[in-house]
């Protein structure tokens, strides 16, 4: 990566934006210039860089034709409406929001997929798939070749940063009312997430299914590259700040030989295996880290075809931002 680019953030000032232009400093990523992209609303505010403040400047009036590339942090709607005339432009395009159908831009985690690249043509139009497939994906590719998947079932606590800044700020808000003992009135929520769990994400289809589940199981199919694989998703939020955690049932066609899963996932690059009789949790392990912690792993009670484990993985870093930067640094290496 001898070269240096000019490249664009939209969303610059949000939870994952941020997050994402740390990770650009911290990796030394082979920038010429940052252009740091939001709202109207936002622009005019700035974000530390290499020594400097970078200004934001506002979305409508950016010339994409001087950049190379632009990630997308700002929500689906700001994706539909911009990413083609972005691509139009010469730019290619790493969307992080999920708002593109996956055969306009294939979702990509580059521990499991990045060969993908290899079909497409500048400029091109990818999507950092959801944290949840991103941490599952890193920690099922490695292991394919040792386990015939037939189902997977997924339960994916999701921490209020799921919902964006606001959903952070709101659960500070209702934590503190009820520690002070005032009366509790919900905002961002319809009601009380503070020191509770909710088993529906988002609004449920006809079907029951919420937008968030339909997404992972859609995702993770097409990551994989295994499309007939069954794939049961379920999402809670849980009235945690940051980190994702995953508990995740494996059915597969034949007897688990697990210590050679557990050999596999040792060695596999982006995992970390806590030890046996431990099991890893969003804030002691997880979060501000670039790994995807592994743990509880263990056959069924009555089913030795089936594997259980759990996971925890930091969901505004590892599994938006990280894959996202990771993605770029794929395609700079080898394509752009």
């Amino acid at each position: 990566m001898s070269q240096s680019f000019d490249i664009a953030v939209i969303g610059a000032t949000g939870t994952v934006g941020e997050t994402l232009v740390q990770l650009l400093e911290e990796r030394d990523f082979p920038l010429a210039n940052l252009h740091l992209l939001a709202s109207v609303e936002s622009a005019g505010q700035s974000l530390p860089f290499k020594g400097k403040n970078l200004r934001v400047r506002a979305l409508d009036a950016f010339d994409f034709s001087t950049v190379r590339l632009a990630f997308f942090a700002a929500g689906e709607q700001i994706t539909r409406s911009y990413a083609d005339k972005v691509r139009a432009a010469g730019c290619s395009v790493i969307d992080l929001s999920g708002g593109l159908p996956l055969e306009q831009a294939p979702r990509v985690v580059p521990e499991a997929n990045g060969d993908v690249l290899k079909t497409l043509v500048a400029p091109y139009q990818l999507t950092s798939p959801s944290p949840s497939v991103a941490a599952l994906a890193c920690v099922l590719a490695p292991v394919r070749a040792l386990l015939q998947m037939q189902r997977i079932t997924l339960t994916a606590c999701l921490s209020v940063s799921s919902q964006g800044r606001e959903g952070v700020s709101e659960l500070a808000r209702q934590t503190a009312e009820l520690l002070n003992v005032r009366p509790l009135e919900p905002q961002f929520f319809d009601r009380q997430i503070a020191f509770n769990l909710f088993p529906q994400v988002g609004a449920a289809d006809d079907a029951g299914h919420v937008l968030h589940e339909r997404r992972i199981v859609e995702e993770l199919k097409q990551v994989l590259d295994q499309p007939d694989l069954k794939v049961s998703a379920t999402c809670m939020l849980a009235p945690v700040f940051f980190g994702d955690s995953l508990s995740v049932s494996l059915q597969t066609a034949s007897n688990v030989d697990l210590p050679a899963l557990n050999a596999a996932l040792e060695a596999a690059a982006g995992v970390e295996m806590v030890e046996r009789g431990d099991y890893p949790t969003v804030t002691a392990d997880a979060i501000g880290q670039d790994e995807v912690y592994v743990g509880r792993l263990r056959c069924g009670l009555d089913d030795p075809s089936e594997v259980i484990l759990s996971i925890a993985s930091d969901n505004v870093r590892k599994g938006a931002a990280l894959n996202a930067v990771q993605i770029a640094e794929l395609l700079i290496k080898h394509y752009l």
